[in-house]
């Protein structure tokens, strides 16, 4: 089968990202639409792809209207699709009269939902989806409020961890890139992984960063990631230009950013939003400390204390922050119990195995 996927990318090139999918078994292609991807976490594809199925890539932004899809359906022989992002990507697949599954991305439930038009639109999607997938039961229960219709076909599946640091990277190129003085003592790199897009609210932290940098110039926070929203990334640029110990890099492919992830003193999450972070869950199966802000999708991952530090407003981001500098046996304890937690409820194969399941479901008749 020939799947074709489109995504939305938020944080990394599509080679280091979940995104829409085409696979292809025989004469026939299927469509895989994601949008909201983890973006440098490649799992479903690779799970598609071990399968039998071949796998192409579409940004879901590449497409205005649901008539270019229809075009690529037919120009491209497509049978199925699976969509991330139950909005975004979901709404583009009506009506095409192929099979899909659908994957909750995260804004899709915590924010397009309180919209009243967007959420009759994605009712309607659901309806029509052959299955959905939430990564947490208090996902699972949210799509349940809100569309009960589709609750017989929303399964639940965390997201499946494997990283891969690039060997041959190298950490002080980085720095100088980042123009970060190396020769600084005991240098302390917060890493913030993410779009430049207002979700992600990657501005959250910088006037606090920057006064503690002022007062600390071993401390610097790098922010990296793709330039989503061209307005927004202006104000960004902007902001970090004048801010002193914070600073900006581009996309990274996969392996070089989980290499720099390891390599960094903390990951740092500022999200408004989340489903449930890739950068958090890869941070914690590399053994780098996670700070990330106190809402419910990095809350659902993050026990405080034990597998991380949750922070309410910038103020204590920087007193844990410092704590975690000054207590080595708090990082081993959190680096720890976060790898532990990695191991024990986000196992790749187990992902693999539920989406090999799942795609089973697009390929034959509607059940019942």
């Amino acid at each position: 089968m020939l799947f074709l996927a489109a995504c939305f990318c938020t944080q990394f090139k599509c080679t280091s990202g979940v995104s829409p999918w085409t696979w292809s078994h025989g004469q026939k292609a299927c469509v895989l639409w994601t949008c909201y991807l983890f973006l440098y976490h490649p799992s479903k594809r690779d799970h598609l792809e071990a399968a039998g199925h071949v796998c192409i890539l579409k940004d879901a932004f590449d497409f205005e209207s649901p008539s270019e899809v229809s075009d690529l359906i037919a120009a491209e022989n497509l049978e199925a699709a699976l969509a991330l992002h139950l909005y975004r990507g979901g709404r583009l697949l009506q009506g095409h009269q192929i099979p899909f599954g659908i994957i909750f991305g995260g804004t899709d439930l915590n924010e397009d939902a309180n919209h009243r038009e967007k959420n009759e639109v994605m009712g309607r999607v659901l309806e029509e989806a052959r299955f959905a997938v939430a990564f947490t039961e208090s996902m699972k229960e949210m799509a349940q409020t809100q569309w009960p219709h589709a609750k017989d076909k929303i399964y639940v599946q965390s997201q499946g961890i494997a990283t891969i640091p690039n060997a041959a990277f190298n950490w002080n190129s980085f720095l100088q890139r980042s123009e970060i003085n190396q020769n600084a003592d005991n240098l302390h790199v917060f890493l913030l992984i993410c779009g430049l897009r207002q979700v992600k609210d990657p501005l959250y932290l910088v006037d606090a960063f920057s006064e503690w940098h002022q007062e600390e110039p071993n401390v610097y926070m790098v922010i990296v990631g793709p330039e989503v929203d061209p307005v927004f990334t202006r104000e960004v640029k902007a902001r970090v230009k004048r801010a002193a110990g914070v600073r900006l890099m581009g996309e990274m492919q996969r392996e070089d950013l989980h290499a720099a992830l390891r390599n960094c003193f903390a990951l740092v999450n500022s999200s408004v939003s989340e489903g449930m972070s890739a950068a958090i869950l890869e941070a914690m199966d590399l053994e780098v400390p996670v700070l990330a802000r106190n809402i419910p999708g990095n809350a659902a991952l993050v026990k405080h204390g034990v597998t991380g530090l949750l922070f309410a407003d910038p103020q204590e981001f920087v007193q844990l922050a410092k704590r975690l500098i000054r207590d080595p046996a708090l990082e081993r304890e959190i680096v720890a119990q976060g790898r532990a937690h990695v191991q024990r409820h986000h196992s790749w194969q187990a992902e693999r195995e539920t989406y090999q399941h799942l795609v089973g479901k697009l390929q034959g008749p509607l059940e019942g």
